[in-house]
This record gives structure tokens, sequence and C-alpha cells, in this order.
């Protein structure tokens, strides 16, 4: 077996099932799970329709370039999205479908990443842990830095070593950010592309939650767009990721692309006819009308909003609850332990967090995410007010 294996570590939900084995929660409260980002909104209608009139597709094996259709799609979306010049992103060099971000995350990195270099990957802390699995299995270092309540839960880039930079093969970046909903701006991103100038290394912004935010004036900017504003149209060193999980609420249908630098995306799309994960034509198909509407994502938008409005005024006197600026998280300092909380508001209440420090590592002595814990409001609005409700309960008698 390859030994890098032996350096993962369990994953947030195995750990999360073992905390909870062998509780009996109080049978007269129905379960209400609010610790995976799985989003619960009912997915529009046309995408059903649109995989049911593809699958006479289910006799050809797609390609890893994907569909002319579907690329020119997401072309046209971006362009809208970030405000780009109808001709910036070139479907036929930019952009690669992938079965959702998780598997282009993790694929991305064993492309690019020179396993006998030395690199090392850095990474927001607490993150999504495929930034770290990819990293320990492509060979490379993860660098963990601390994404703080006192920095605006952002990575500081300016405490990371010159030495440090100059083994780093992939930056990610999570905006908005999970489990913190902060976003970052442009001054932030154009430093981080700055840096990779300098460096050599690659930009990797994971954006799936971009079409998940509660102002309705301020939707996130996105790498593309500070490329755009500082003349980079062949979007050197700069890569992005985008999934119709969070934006149409459809994680079961594993569709989301990566877009880029061509010349890193002409690598990536050749590790991928040998890797074998090209997107099925059925979902390709059902994915072309997701990524063309817009209706849908501004009617799931409102919906996240109401819950925020229904649950933060119930929650905020006994816990230290503030609205993000995006995405779907509740990311709230603990009275007590994080694995204590989980475990007794589960027991007791029927309510499953998720522990903040199964998303997060220790390092120098400090562990972002503990004693804090993931609420993830992706339950109907009555399930997360009747959640917070029993949270509140819990924590007063806490």
């Amino acid at each position: 077996m390859n030994p890098l294996l032996q350096r993962l570590h369990p994953y947030p939900f195995e750990r999360l099932a073992a905390l909870k084995a062998g509780l009996q929660p109080p049978a007269e409260l129905t379960h209400i799970p609010l610790s995976i980002g799985e989003p619960r909104h009912a997915p529009p209608g046309f995408v059903g329709d649109a995989l049911c009139q593809a699958l006479d597709t289910l006799g050809t094996y797609p390609v890893a370039l994907g569909l002319e259709e579907l690329r020119v799609a997401i072309a046209d979306w971006l362009s809208q999205r970030f405000d780009l010049a109808p001709s910036a992103i070139d479907p036929a060099t930019m952009i690669l479908p992938v079965n959702g971000t998780r598997e282009g995350l993790f694929s991305f990195v064993q492309a690019v990443v020179d396993p006998a270099a030395g690199k090392c990957v850095l990474m927001p802390n607490p993150f999504y842990q495929i930034y770290e699995g990819a990293a320990l299995l492509a060979g490379a270092e993860p660098i963990y830095l601390p994404t703080l309540e006192d920095n605006g839960y952002l990575p500081d880039l300016e405490s990371v070593a010159a030495s440090t930079w100059d083994r780093c093969a992939v930056l990610f970046l999570c905006s908005p950010g999970n489990p913190t909903g902060a976003v970052m701006d442009a001054g932030f991103l154009s430093r981080a592309i700055e840096l990779a100038d300098r460096h050599d290394f690659v930009v990797a912004s994971d954006e799936c939650y971009s079409d998940i935010y509660l102002d309705e004036t301020a939707a996130p900017v996105g790498l593309l767009e500070v490329c755009r504003d500082l003349g980079r149209d062949d979007l050197r060193r700069c890569v992005v990721f985008h999934s119709l999980s969070k934006r149409s609420s459809v994680p079961g249908l594993r569709s989301g692309f990566v877009a880029g630098d061509p010349k890193i995306m002409a690598g990536f799309r050749l590790y991928r006819t040998y890797h074998g994960c090209a997107v099925p034509l059925a979902v390709q198909r059902a994915s072309i009308p997701a990524w063309q509407d817009e209706a849908h994502v501004c009617v799931s938008r409102g919906l996240y909003q109401d819950k925020f409005d229904a649950v933060l005024p119930l929650l905020d006197d006994v816990l230290p609850v503030a609205r993000p600026a995006a995405a779907f998280y509740l990311w709230v300092a603990t009275p007590a332990d994080d694995e204590r909380f989980a475990r007794d508001l589960f027991a007791t209440q029927n309510v499953t967090v998720l522990p903040g420090r199964y998303l997060s590592r220790s390092v120098a002595g400090i562990d972002p995410g503990k004693n804090r814990v993931r609420i993830s409001l992706v339950a109907t609005t009555e399930e997360c007010i009747e959640a917070a409700e029993r949270i509140r309960e819990f924590c007063k008698e806490l």
C-alpha cells in the first residue's frame, strides 16, 4: 500500500460518528442534523428533467474536456457573475468540468505538485480536509495558516516566511470561507497573486460558496475578477473551483468545474485523461441549465437569509453568534469543550453539530477550532428554528 495513506487523518464525520456512538437521545425529539454542509433546499426541477432527458447518453464514454455546450455555459456564467469581458474566459482552454469541487481539488493537487521537489501546500486553518489529504498524498507538506477572529478569520499571508513561500506549490484559499463565512476582498487576493508571482506557486481559490451571501448588494469578489483588474488576461498562476452542490442544492449531482491559467489547465487535462474521472454526459447535460439560470439561486439565497434572521435572535443571549458575510454556517465559540458540547447536545436534544477541532489542526499550541462548533443551517427553516430553540435550552442548562 502507498505509505502516504498512513499520514491521512480520520475524516471529520468519521470522528463525529465515533463521538456519538452508543448515545441514545430522547426518542420523542426528531433528529435535526446540522453538522454537514449538505444543502437540503429543493433542487430546481429543470435539472432533474434535463438529467432524465439525457439518459440516452449512458451508452457513451465522456471525455475529460467535457461538452463544449457545458464549457460555454460555464464561461458565460463566469463572465456574468464576476463582470468579466465576454471573451475573457476561453471555454476551450480555460475550463474543465469536474465531479464536484471535492474531486477537482484533490486531483488538481496530484497534477500540479512535484512529489520529488520537497514542496509544501499552504491552506487556511480550519479548512476543508480535502486540501490536507490532497497535499499529503501528493507528497507535499501541509502548512496551516490560522484564521482567527482577531484577523477577520482570514489567513495572515504576511506571517509566512519567504523560505516557506519559496517551497510553496499551491496556496489554497477559500472565500467565502468554510466554516467561518469570511470573504476575502480584492486587496487580499491581489496580495496572494503578488506573492505567487514572486515565489512561483499556484493560487487555488475554492469559491464553491460564492453564490450564498447574505447581503444582496455585496456579492463576494472572486479571484478572476482580481485578475481582470490587474490586467492578467492569461490568468497566470490562478485557478478557481466552483460547484453546483451549494449554488443549486444538488450535492448528489457531483458537478463542478475548474477554470484558470490555460497552461496549468492543459496539464490538469492530461492528468484527468489518465485518471478516468470525466463527468458523465447526463450530469453535464443537467448542469447546463443550472449554470444558465439565476432565479433558483436567488430563491435559495433568500431561504438562507431567512434562516439567519430567525436563528440568530434565538441564540444571541446564550452563545456568541454573529451573522457571517456568506455561506450557511455559524462558527460559534462554545461555553464548554467543543467535543463535549456536541456530544451532550446530541444526547439531550437530538441535534448534531460538528466539533470545531475536527476541522482544524493545532500549530504552535494554537488550535483555531478548539472550543468552537460549526452549525450548518441546511435543514428547513422550521427545523433550523426548532434546533435553535433546543440549543438555547441546552445552553441554559449547561
